[in-house]
């Protein structure tokens, strides 16, 4: 029978635990991605989480039901880990036919918590619109779900291969392969002798799925010192901590980079490890700035040493990668949210370097972003420029100009509400433009739509910009990363000129936007909020 909402987001299906648990459900949702997903004979399928609770039962299951629907092999990392990224990598290197990842990324876990499954298709990354279109509509009609029965189930803590029916299940180290890819990626050995001469770092895994990845590589491979990851075992819970990593829920590690005892760097992952929080002593590195920065002196890494194809950014996050791309002659692409619309790209070769202003960095080596790999590039940039963070930061700005930016999420407003909001602003596109709020005249407003340029396919609805006469720009969209209600996402960008205002606090430079946001899109009017749960 049938469950209704089994619509899978940007990142797959998420809901509450307690909808998981429901009899079938998770079954139902597995199948109809079986169903849909294309695969040859003898495919090989990956599965592996983010160690959240119930992952391992439906781990289980969903071996069995791999097995009862003809896959000849199943990869799961051991113990049911694997990162995003890892996953991607996982599904690319053995020419698996896709992949179940159980996360719900960023969001809380716990048995009164969050849950997902997104599928990854054989690139190695997100199943596009088409494939999640198709496994919603069979979520709808489906009547029927396989599964093998009996048997010793597969124990997932233990290295080997064992079979379920006719099908051989492989538990695998879930680091290794991962751990070898950023060896070949990064120069390991500048980065270790940064080390000795005393480059320093702290790495809050956040209780997530990327502390083995991180004491494997920081504090094993690049000889940075024990305790140098925070937090790094796995928890189901994590820990009783959101791991989601902004200034808000990585306040400790904020609080340390700000003091005199901050080292060098500071970074967090999240729950799935496919973002990144990045700090220098006293400073803070907004994602998209991260991008921008990552992507002016990626050269300086081994795999990037010949210069980017291109350079691709979701449409929400600042401009600042824009003048990167322009500076180096090279194409920048504006997609609309959803590292799934940039595989096609990457794919095509049209682009090197991808990121989000939600915390996503990545580049060709998979089809995901990849929160540790924009933490070792920034590595491998200190070890060999040798200067600290806020000095690349500032050079850049005084390069490029500065892009003052921030989102401001408003969580979990009731779905009509937020709709309501939404409906409202769209209606109001047409007669924005030349109206002025405060300092600020509205030169365009549109809502985003983008037809992909490989394979022709089109997105609507992606979010309302509104650009002003002066270069400022507000974006509002909803997210489809929760589990209840509705995010409103707001974006707020205020550019300067190398010659400009580089040195101002945030808060201020935004504060005229911030006051429009509210005239244009009525948000304590609709939400009832005064003010966003979360600053990014």
């Amino acid at each position: 029978m049938p469950f209704s909402g089994q619509k899978p987001g940007t990142s797959g299906l998420r809901k509450k635990v307690r909808v998981f648990a429901q009899p079938h459900y998770a079954e139902n949702f597995i199948q109809s991605v079986f169903d849909v997903a294309d695969r040859p004979i003898a495919s090989t399928l990956v599965i592996g989480g983010d160690g959240r609770f119930h992952n391992r039962t439906v781990i289980a299951r969903a071996i069995r039901m791999a097995a009862a629907n003809g896959y000849a092999r199943v990869l799961v990392g051991q113990g049911g880990i694997l990162s995003t990224p890892a996953a991607s990598h996982v599904i690319r290197k053995y020419g698996a036919s896709g992949g179940l990842i159980l996360s719900a990324s960023h969001n809380p876990g716990g048995p009164e918590e969050d849950f997902g499954i997104k599928y990854n298709i054989a690139n190695g990354g997100p199943a596009p619109e088409a494939v999640t279109d198709a496994i919603y509509a069979r979520t709808q009609t489906i009547d029927r779900w396989l599964m093998v029965e009996g048997g010793a189930e597969v124990d997932i803590d233990r290295i080997g291969t064992s079979e379920i029916g006719e099908m051989a299940v492989e538990v695998i180290d879930p680091v290794v392969d991962y751990a070898d890819l950023m060896e070949e990626l990064f120069d390991f050995g500048a980065i270790r002798a940064a080390a000795k001469r005393g480059l320093s770092v702290a790495f809050d895994a956040m209780h997530a799925v990327t502390g083995p990845y991180a004491h494997e590589i920081l504090e094993r491979r690049l000889g940075f010192p024990a305790g140098t990851v925070l937090n790094g075992t796995p928890r189901e819970d994590f820990g009783g901590h959101h791991p989601d990593p902004n200034l808000v829920h990585a306040r400790v590690l904020y609080d340390l980079m700000m003091s005199p005892e901050a080292p060098a760097l500071g970074a967090a992952s999240d729950g799935d490890g496919d973002r990144n929080l990045i700090m220098g002593r006293g400073v803070f590195v907004t994602p998209s700035d991260s991008l921008a920065i990552l992507a002016a002196n990626a050269h300086l890494a081994p795999a990037y040493a010949g210069g980017l194809k291109g350079i691709a950014r979701s449409m929400p996050t600042s401009t600042a990668a824009d003048k990167v791309a322009d500076a180096l002659g090279i194409p920048l692409w504006e997609t609309p949210t959803g590292w799934k619309f940039f595989g096609t790209l990457l794919d095509a070769g049209k682009v090197t370097i991808c990121g989000e202003e939600s915390a996503g960095t990545g580049s060709d080596h998979v089809r995901e972003k990849d929160g540790l790999w924009a933490v070792l590039l920034w590595l491998n940039i200190l070890a060999v420029s040798r200067k600290p963070v806020s000095q690349i930061a500032s050079e850049h700005w005084a390069r490029f100009g500065r892009n003052y930016y921030a989102r401001h999420d408003y969580e979990a407003i009731e779905s009509g509400r937020a709709n309501a909001l939404m409906a409202a602003l769209e209606a109001s596109l047409a007669i924005l433009p030349g109206r002025a709020f405060g300092p600020l005249t509205v030169a365009m407003a549109d809502q985003f739509a983008y037809t992909d340029p490989v394979d022709g396919s089109a997105s609507y609805n992606q979010g309302v910009r509104v650009m002003f006469a002066c270069g400022s720009r507000i974006v509002f969209r909803l997210s489809g990363t929760g589990t209840e209600g509705a995010t409103l996402r707001v974006y707020l960008e205020r550019y300067e000129g190398p010659d400009g205002r580089l040195a101002e606090e945030t808060p201020t430079m935004l504060a005229d936007l911030v006051a429009a946001a509210d005239a244009i899109a009525g948000i304590v009017a609709h939400s009832g909020r005064t003010a966003p749960d979360v600053v990014t």
